[in-house]
């Protein structure tokens, strides 16, 4: 995954966080909806605080608390199992399950160029905050932020093809 092309094949679903037991589970965090992307017997991309990667094949998971207990092969210890703390986990985007029709991953939203409906420049989406009732993207260009809640009256459109988004700000939002 040394190269941008294959860089922008993969996503970040998780981050190992700590160990759980002495027979080599890790703790993860994981950034998708579902557990299910963490089939048993699939593979994903381990990249290590050190930059090193390394695929592993999936035992199992599951939920745990706030995290997930998650079992690689070949990791059989808690002391392997440490060795992994800190790492980020990716799959392949082909591996993501199909949305339904108007709705995003939010690392395809990132990076939009976000447009007034008079063409005024706003910025681009440098992050989204899940707020609980909507998603909010925090929007910068080299002089401010502005955070607009992702909903349908405020979103008029997403034009993926052209990385850019137009949007109906609310009274007071600029």
């Amino acid at each position: 995954m040394n190269t941008s092309a294959a860089k922008e094949k993969y996503v970040l679903i998780g981050i190992i966080v700590g160990v759980h037991g002495i027979h080599g589970t890790n703790k993860i965090r994981s950034f998708a909806d579902s557990l299910s992307l963490f089939r048993p017997g699939s593979t994903i991309l381990v990249r290590a605080r050190d930059g090193q990667e390394k695929t592993r094949q999936i035992n199992w998971v599951k939920p745990h608390t706030a995290t997930a207990l998650m079992s690689f092969n070949g990791i059989n210890d808690r002391n392997q199992a440490e060795t992994l703390i800190g790492s980020e986990l990716f799959i392949l985007k082909e591996e993501l399950p199909d949305l339904e029709e108007d709705t995003h991953y939010w690392f395809d939203l990132i990076g939009l160029q976000v447009y007034t409906t008079e063409e005024k420049y706003l910025g681009r989406i440098e992050s989204i905050i899940e707020t609980g009732s909507n998603d909010v993207y925090v929007v910068k260009d080299n002089r401010k932020e502005v955070l607009i809640p992702a909903l349908e009256s405020v979103v008029l459109d997403i034009d993926m093809r052209n990385c850019r988004m137009q949007v109906d700000l609310p009274e007071g939002l600029v």
